[in-house]
């Protein structure tokens, strides 16, 4: 087996700007002669559509981060804590317990309930647009959306979410290939300062409890089936919320515009055919995947193509590569707003799929939907900066003429 000489010596640990980015080359050609590739001592990424599904629904795929997360964080930091608790890095029994209480709470008739409220935050924010000449859709739309909607979940006081989208940020960059000294001491103490802010919060809801059926912390804070989390287990996953719906969602309508913007012919017709925007939202997860990496450790041997990786090896899964695999997708670097089927991995599978994934598909139709509909003529206003996380893929400057 050949591979481009660049390309088999490539790691995720110094990806080199122009994979940052464009990284959708270089996963075609690993994808075509290197699928299964080393990115270091016993570490994989995965590329084909077919082993990323799989090990997403393998039992032998653990989720749990205590030993990769020690050494990258140093047991007993609040990182580690927070990152080893939460229910994305987590395996049975935890994560069972934690994500059977916060489903209650995200079922589809709560994201029902919750649609009038995010069409009315939407249009709020662009009538604050109406106007004007150009808007940074990043800034100005697309991260205030998430945070009000998670900050309405967790009934947080309005006047109280100030903080809340820079210790996400924070939090979640430590979670890079290779953090630096800057961003694992940026996270330890976004994880400090979010975490003395809920015990407060959490002392106020125990003497004031809301409804259960609509306020997520009350729900986490309850007993149900004779299952209680334990006040670390609460904490951590009340952040955890915060974060899995910030971030990710943010990057869903900046990524979106911007794949739009860029080919307008589909953005015209979005405009001429709104009734597509349910396919549409899909086609963006597939096109431009906000989470581009997840992670597995295998507890036992799992046999991918003619390679066998023993147990104990770490897997990266390859999202945004699998979700451009032609294997699977017809065309898949063309962006095609009715596609079906359209069987993406972009909020994962199995057990450990996205718990979020209806209320940030909610939020991403209302958002996109509302805001090509209110300007017909929105275009670029000159080129975006974008966000140089490997891990996550998104915008942290968009750019528009309104």
């Amino acid at each position: 087996m050949t591979v481009e000489p660049d390309v088999a010596k490539f790691t995720l640990a110094d990806a080199p700007p122009a994979f940052i980015d464009d990284p959708y080359p270089t996963y075609a050609v690993l994808r075509a002669h290197d699928p299964v590739h080393a990115i270091g001592p016993n570490q994989w990424l995965l590329t084909r559509y077919d082993d990323v599904s799989m090990v997403y629904r393998s039992a032998a795929a653990s989720s749990d981060k205590q030993r990769e997360f020690g050494p990258k964080f140093g047991v007993g930091t609040p990182l580690h804590e927070h990152h080893t608790t939460s229910l994305v890095f987590s395996d049975p029994p935890l994560h069972t317990r934690v994500r059977r209480l916060m489903m209650g709470a995200l079922n589809q008739r709560a994201i029902t309930r919750m649609e009038s409220g995010v069409v009315a935050l939407v249009d709020g924010l662009l009538d604050r647009l109406d106007g004007r000449p150009e808007a940074d859709l990043i800034e100005d739309f697309a991260a205030q959306i998430p945070v009000d909607v998670i900050g309405n979940l967790l009934d947080v006081p309005r006047d109280e979410r100030g903080p809340l989208r820079a210790w996400s940020l924070a939090i979640l960059s430590a979670l890079e290939p290779v953090p630096s000294a800057e961003m694992l001491a940026r996270g330890n103490a976004a994880v400090t300062e979010f975490v003395a802010y809920l015990r407060t919060l959490i002392a106020h809801r125990r003497a004031h409890p809301g409804d259960p059926e609509v306020d997520v912390l009350t729900r986490l804070m309850g007993e149900y089936g004779g299952e209680r989390l334990s006040e670390t287990e609460l904490l951590h996953n009340c952040i955890f919320m915060l974060n899995a719906g910030h971030e990710t969602t943010t990057n869903l309508i900046g990524n979106g515009m911007h794949a739009l913007l860029t080919q307008r012919g589909q953005l015209e017709r979005l405009q001429r055919e709104p009734a597509l925007i349910n396919t549409a939202v899909e086609e963006l997860l597939r096109f431009e995947s906000p989470l581009q990496l997840n992670n597995r450790q295998l507890t036992a041997p799992i046999a991918l193509g003619s390679r066998e990786l023993p147990a104990g090896d770490f897997v990266t899964l390859g999202v945004g590569a699998a979700n451009r695999d032609p294997a699977q997708f017809a065309d898949p670097d063309a962006l095609d707003i009715a596609r079906k089927p359209n069987l993406h991995v972009a909020f994962g599978h199995g057990a450990h799929a996205c718990a979020g994934m209806n209320v940030a598909r909610l939020e991403a139709r209302i958002a996109i939907g509302a805001l090509v509909a209110r300007f017909p003529r929105l275009d670029s206003a000159g080129p975006p900066q974008r966000d140089r996380r490997v891990r996550f893929r998104g915008f942290v400057h968009l750019p528009v003429r309104l």
